[in-house]
């Protein structure tokens, strides 16, 4: 007898092959029968009218501290995700020493938007090894979630505080290889770094990994090589901007060095710029032709990103603008009140240097959110431009009118200058192109400033019913397939025979995502934003319903995939 038979369906395999009417049938965890499928099952779901589809895998995700307070990786599990992979642009929670929790903490704080107070109160930090926080991770969970060894974390572990302004000696070096290879003889799925001078920890002080040589990446990369169904995940400076030829021979030889793939976050489209598509996307071409290979992530959605002028957010990366928006608040408001530091502001806001930040200093399309004084009654909703139209003003100028009313505490919400006809369709193009896959939410990190997890169900949505660039069953296959054979995740991202039973079932006619909300249900009373589901009917995850009309059942039968075991090598050419 089957476990569970889902009856009726219209599945879509993930492939890329046409939609097929039929059933499919759970064993033990794992597709034993697809078509029509006759054997009787303890349960059975009837699917008639819905889409089934191979769960959906989210590449790039911060889900590393947030499992532990929340095992059902909220909102992605409602999203139809079943597989996520985390530990991503250098950030990890291990290996650690006890006595650099703390500074662990308020660099992922800074870094990635985890509020401190959540991480202090929902995490207890019980772990040394790499080895240990899987096991730690592993105590039950709702999703399938790999993780990377982050080059911040086992620089820290190695090198203390000297990780910070220091390039590793050869004692260094070595015990950090040595490190390495007990992560990844663990489990640990790759290595991940950044070298972006956006990132910086807790002290305000570049991160770890930003201080380290050329030579000390090529000999980790290299360790990395060394194991099967492992990867690499890193982020340079050209990835915000334009790569250098020196950042494309670094991502190419490393690569290369442990004949593996480097997939790098994220990849922006504008139709405005196309030669930095062009530009980006050679880097891949340059690897392939040395035998290596890199990947692109880009979001095949928009998602909308709130800003402060009080709390650390993009603003903060323009050139010049952080060490103004670094000031106790006070200073801060002075400074902003002058006309003559907007002025530098905006200057080096529209100059080259500011790169893909540019665009943010375009205040005419910010829409006023949440206001907190009487002077800022009724502007929520409001359009900037629009409203310094009315005064007669810049709009730069009229925002800072309005933020310092606020005391700096109003909710801003940048309106994408990236939504015409011409970008989408370079978008499709990026789509089709093997240097790229689609990617990059950052689900887990930057609570209350982002919501890129629903990015599976919205882009379904767009897919089908909206800008319809690509057909539903290429769609499908651009975020369970592909990003499962970058990864060699062995049996998943397919619904075939033999393949683990991670099922997602959606109504087709109304798949989606609610609006992102703003909660209250971190740990320690912290807040971030988090969406609904929309036509998310049933999602398994190896072979047990975790989720059941658009919530969580309080299951969590999900495993942590560990390299060697649970992924395959990958070849690079």
């Amino acid at each position: 007898m089957l476990d569970y038979k889902i009856e009726r369906a219209t599945i879509v395999d993930g492939t890329g092959r046409p939609a097929a009417r039929g059933d499919v049938g759970v064993r033990d965890g794992r597709i034993v029968a697809v078509g029509a499928v006759d054997e009787h099952a303890a349960r059975t779901f009837d699917a008639d009218g819905l889409v089934v589809a191979p769960g959906f895998v989210d590449p790039h995700t911060h889900y590393d501290a947030q499992l532990f307070w929340d095992p059902f990786a909220t909102p992605s599990n409602v999203h139809g995700v079943t597989t996520v992979v985390g530990g991503n642009c250098g950030f990890t929670l291990a290996p650690l020493r006890a006595e650099d929790a703390d500074y662990i903490r308020r660099m992922m704080a800074k870094v990635e938007g985890m509020p401190l107070a959540a991480l202090e109160n929902g995490v207890d930090w019980r772990w040394e090894t790499f080895a240990e926080y899987l096991d730690a991770v592993s105590g039950g969970i709702a999703v399938n979630a790999g993780f990377m060894v982050g080059h911040c974390a086992l620089r820290r572990y190695v090198m203390g505080a000297d990780a910070i302004g220091n390039e590793a000696t050869p004692e260094q070096l070595d015990a950090m290889v040595r490190v390495l290879h007990e992560s990844l003889d663990a489990g640990g799925l790759g290595l991940s770094t950044t070298l972006s001078s956006t990132h910086s920890d807790g002290d305000g002080q570049p991160v770890a990994s930003r201080h380290a040589s050329h030579e000390e990446l090529i000999a980790l990369c290299r360790a990395v090589g060394e194991h099967g169904g492992t990867t690499l995940e890193g982020i340079v400076q050209g990835c915000l901007n334009t790569f250098s030829d020196e950042e494309i021979d670094l991502l190419v030889g490393m690569s290369v060095a442990a004949r593996r793939p480097i997939n790098w976050n994220v990849l922006t489209v504008d139709s405005r710029v196309p030669e930095r598509v062009t530009r980006q996307l050679e880097a891949s071409s340059i690897a392939q032709q040395a035998g290596g290979r890199i990947v692109a992530l880009t979001m095949p959605v928009l998602v909308p990103m709130n800003m402060s002028f009080r709390n650390y957010c993009a603003l903060n990366m323009i050139p010049g603008w952080g060490a103004i928006l670094g000031l106790p608040i006070p200073e801060r408001i002075e400074k902003l009140r002058d006309p003559d530091v907007r002025r530098e502001m905006m200057d080096k806001a529209k100059s080259p240097e500011a790169g893909v930040f540019r665009r943010l200093a375009d205040f005419r399309h910010y829409v006023i959110g949440d206001t907190f004084s009487k002077a800022n009654e009724g502007m929520k909703g409001r359009v900037v431009g629009e409203l310094a139209t009315e005064r007669g003003a810049d709009p730069f100028s009229t925002l800072t009118e309005i933020v310092i009313n606020d005391e700096l505490k109003t909710v801003l919400w940048p309106m994408p200058p990236d939504n015409d006809p011409a970008t989408w369709e370079l978008r499709k193009q990026v789509w089709s192109d093997e240097r790229a896959m689609l990617g990059g939410s950052d689900a887990g990190a930057h609570l209350d400033r982002m919501c890129g997890a629903p990015y599976t169900t919205r882009f379904l949505g767009d897919m089908i019913r909206g800008r319809q660039l690509v057909p539903m069953e290429r769609a499908v296959q651009l975020i369970t397939d592909a990003p499962a054979q970058l990864f060699g995740l062995r049996e998943r991202g397919r619904i075939a025979e033999g393949y683990h039973a991670d099922l997602v079932a959606f109504d087709p006619a109304t798949i989606d995502s609610e609006p992102a909300a703003l909660v209250a249900d971190l740990p320690g009373g912290s807040v971030r934003l988090t969406a609904d589901s929309i036509g998310v009917v049933r999602v398994l995850v190896n072979g047990v319903e975790t989720v059941a009309d658009g919530k969580a059942t309080g299951e969590t039968p999900g495993h942590v995939l560990r390299s060697g075991k649970d992924t395959a090598t990958v070849a690079t050419s």
